[in-house]
């Protein structure tokens, strides 16, 4: 069976994970990594799990570990998405302190600049554009480097940093290491100037950000930066990207959408359900063992969470197949669950928000270029996103 990891087309991605489903919510693979693992794809499972004390983070989650050195490993996974409590704890407390909903919320008329200008860009580019290029990336990456306190003129290196870095299992380790220290090492000079010049922006304030005498590391600072650089943006470049995709795929649901924008928070969290911006969580290894779904997963055992079928199904959603902007209720598993729910879920659907509904509004007949074709999604094991988007204004 192809593994819905590395597919190219995102119809057989939702298919093969539904053929791995079909043969119940947990099922025993090796991944094209090489690592025997416990894939699990039912909803109700993958929420009990997350939340289970005995499913942790593995000491084995990074990219490469066996080859890189432990000062890069150091720098970029000391932060919350990868450690366990109570360091986990520790620096949640601590960045939440610093990534306040207020500040999130006070990104909206950035936000909404940075996306006229970029509609106005297309708008004078022509009829054809790829929307990934002219907006689902400029978009976040532009709002975190903003958010962040980076320059405008360091902000292009971080596309192909970030890239191979969030997609590290698909890139030799070589490629690993040049990218993740290449940026590790711009960090650390960001964090030197922040720190002899502090401005009103994240990093200034992660750096005085204190819990009593407690405060943030110097690999902690860096690793946290990293892991906004690399993975932060992704998530809503997919996010924007898959939106647009499905809307347009579905003419009945976009025109209730423009008929009633009132809606626009329901379609994203729908859109979030139906073709998420992550395909799976990063592993997670179990302390001890748990029965589940009919299964045993034994202490030591690798686990990955397959968001993309949880979220679709039948035993938890109505139709999971379909785009439905209108489901009442809509709980979904995109962003995780448990204490390492993203952070960042507010500003990405902020972001996705304003990104969508600007960009109908400005492009009411809008269309792909190529609807009868199914993009092409990047292999990952991570990420669930579309290489580029050809669309018609």
């Amino acid at each position: 069976m192809t593994q819905p990891f590395i597919v190219s087309s995102g119809i057989a991605r939702h298919q093969g994970f539904a053929e791995l489903a079909a043969k119940g919510s947990l099922t025993q693979l090796m991944l094209f990594t090489g690592v025997p693992v416990w894939l699990v794809t039912g909803y109700a499972e993958t929420r009990a799990l997350l939340a289970h004390p005995d499913v942790v983070r593995s000491p084995m989650d990074g990219p490469h570990r066996d080859q890189i050195t432990t000062e890069l490993v150091n720098a970029t996974e000391q932060h919350m998405l990868v450690v366990n409590p109570p360091d986990h704890t520790r620096l949640r407390k601590l960045v939440t302190a610093a990534f306040t909903r207020r500040r999130i919320e006070g990104l909206e008329p950035r936000i909404r600049e940075i996306a006229a200008g970029l509609l106005d860009e297309m708008a004078a580019a022509g009829d054809g554009v790829d929307l990934v290029d002219a907006y689902s990336y400029p978009l976040p990456i532009t709002v975190i480097c903003e958010l962040i306190g980076i320059p405008m003129r360091d902000r292009e290196e971080f596309r192909r940093w970030s890239s191979v870095a969030v997609n590290a299992t698909v890139h030799t380790p070589d490629e690993y290491i040049e990218a993740a220290g290449a940026m590790v090492g711009f960090i650390r000079g960001l964090i030197e100037e922040k720190r002899e010049a502090p401005a009103d922006d994240l990093l200034s304030a992660l750096i005085e950000a204190r819990d009593g005498s407690d405060r943030l590391t110097e690999d902690e600072l860096t690793s946290m930066i990293f892991l906004l650089l690399a993975a932060g943006h992704e998530t809503t470049v997919n996010l924007i990207t898959n939106g647009v995709h499905a809307l347009l795929q579905h003419p009945d649901q976009l025109a209730l959408l423009k008929a009633e924008p009132e809606r626009l928070p329901a379609a994203v969290e729908e859109i979030l359900r139906y073709d998420g911006p992550l395909q799976a969580a990063i592993p997670y290894v179990a302390q001890a063992p748990i029965d589940i779904g009919g299964s045993r997963i034994d202490a030591g055992e690798v686990i990955v969470f397959a968001l993309l079928p949880a979220n679709r199904d039948g035993r938890k959603t109505d139709r999971p197949d379909e785009l439905d902007i209108t489901r009442p209720e809509n709980a979904h598993l995109a962003f995780g669950h448990g204490i390492h729910h993203c952070l960042g879920a507010p500003l990405a659907r902020l972001e996705g928000r304003i990104a969508l509904g600007m960009l109908f509004d400005r492009f009411p007949d809008l269309r792909l270029a190529a609807p009868e074709q199914d993009p092409d999604r990047a292999a990952s094991l991570l990420m669930n996103g579309i290489r580029e988007l050809p669309v018609l204004l």
